[in-house]
């Protein structure tokens, strides 16, 4: 596959760099050594032979190549990686090595190491499109728009809190994807500690310490809840992120031109017409959250793995487990550089209210009407208004008051009060004080 030129683009290039078959391979080291380590420490490793270890195996160098090939005849790395390994140690260590684990174990676990810093980087994104938001909604809590359904204008809202549900959305996400734990894995051939006895589950815990990672109830190589949950998670980030995207591309549309995304050289440019300036960073953000999609269903197929060791479930999890989350990091790259620099133009979206003649006020209108002249005759002159304001390119305002069912019937300072869009706003601006309030308590 030419990953570079189809795949790579959509991930962060810096966690590309930080998570390949190196990673892996250390990752997989880091396992190993630290389980010998605590063996040590409970005197099933003799004295000085796990430093041994870790001299020897941090200073060897780890053919890549061949523990890829391997994989073919033992089915995951861990196998011909601890073959490797064990080759590079001299014959009185040889033993002590990999000692009460299986290759689940090791494999398991370097996932889990491989993925911490990066959902330490996905939280620092989310922070990043949080406060960029925040800053968005206050400086836009007045600015007046169209609200759409079904695509088509509706009533207005303001454009702060347009902003306030994308970032509700992402840091909700962010607070489900916090609360996801990374496990240690350790429980041996079929998950039991086989001949450690009681020793096997104090192995496990100080193992999870030693590494950071959380300390498991059981081992659990077909109990696949925490990578459900982590992918699921994964997942909602990806949900939120695509939201704004698809918002911020449809407001960029020429003839809506609400917004636009950041300026940068050659950002956006057309192979074939100079003038475009298309919504790339949305479509890099969209591209990359169906792909997070797709890789969630595969997890979610692999949720049920059969007896004490999966069949090729556990295999199918590990790539689409580390592409979503280099996806998701190279999205909320793009979403945080979008945020920051989103252009905004509420001339547009003036003209936009008034697209309609004022039709968008037909409601208040109706509301205003509906005393005078009943309910049902009030929804007719206020859409017959509207229609001839489109038309006419007049005021709604006024052509509702030349109407020979309004004439001389209402106010026209009332007449302008109910047309003005500013003037309906529902709670559209204490709904932007309290989301504001709730992003900042965490």
């Amino acid at each position: 596959m030419p990953a570079p030129l189809l795949q790579h683009p959509f991930m962060s290039q810096a966690a590309l760099a930080e998570c390949n078959a190196d990673a892996m391979i250390a990752a997989m080291l880091a396992f190993e050594l630290a389980l010998a380590e605590v063996q040590e420490a409970c005197g099933a490793v003799p004295e000085g032979a796990s430093g041994e270890m870790r001299d020897l195996l941090e200073a060897h160098a780890f053919d890549g190549q061949t523990i890829a090939a391997g994989i073919a005849s033992g089915g995951n790395a861990a196998i011909p990686f601890v073959k490797q390994a064990r080759s590079a140690l001299p014959d009185e260590l040889k033993r002590y090595f990999h000692q009460g684990a299986t290759s689940q174990d090791v494999v398991d676990t370097a996932l889990m190491l491989l993925l911490k810093p990066r959902l330490a980087a996905l939280d620092a994104l989310l922070v990043r499109c949080r406060a960029a938001a925040t800053a968005l909604m206050a400086a836009h809590d007045e600015t007046v728009m169209v609200g759409r359904t079904l695509m088509q204008q509706a009533l207005p809202i303001t454009f702060g809190v347009k902003v306030a549900h994308w970032a509700i959305g992402l840091e909700q996400a962010r607070r489900r994807l916090a609360t996801v734990e990374l496990p240690l894995q350790f429980g041996g051939a079929v998950g039991v500690h086989s001949g450690w006895d009681d020793l096997g589950l104090d192995f496990m815990d100080a193992l999870a310490e030693r590494l950071g990672l959380s300390a498991p109830v059981l081992p659990w190589h077909t109990d696949r809840q925490p990578i459900h949950a982590l992918g699921t998670a994964l997942d909602a980030v990806a949900g939120a992120a695509e939201k704004l995207a698809l918002d911020v591309a449809l407001l960029t549309q020429t003839e809506v031109g609400e917004v636009a995304e950041p300026a940068a050289p050659g950002m956006g440019e057309s192979s074939s017409m100079p003038h475009k300036r298309n919504p790339v960073r949305c479509a890099l953000i969209r591209g990359a959250a169906r792909q997070v999609h797709g890789h969630t269903t595969v997890l979610l197929n692999a949720a049920a793995q059969p007896l004490e060791r999966g069949l090729g479930e556990w295999h199918a999890e590990w790539a689409p487990l580390i592409d979503s989350a280099l996806l998701l990091e190279g999205a909320l790259e793009q979403a945080a550089v979008l945020l920051e620099g989103l252009e905004v133009h509420p001339e547009a979206m003036r003209r936009n209210l008034a697209a309609t003649g004022g039709g968008i006020m037909a409601e208040p209108v109706a509301k205003l009407l509906a005393p005078i002249l009943g309910q049902e005759a009030a929804k007719q002159v206020s859409a017959e208004a509207a229609e001839t304001a489109r038309q006419q390119g007049k005021a709604y305002a006024e052509v509702l008051a030349s109407h020979p069912e309004v004439q001389g019937r209402v106010p026209p300072e009332a007449l302008a009060r109910a047309t003005n869009p500013a003037l309906y706003l529902g709670s559209s601006k204490r709904q932007v004080r309290r989301a504001i309030t709730w992003l900042e308590d965490e």
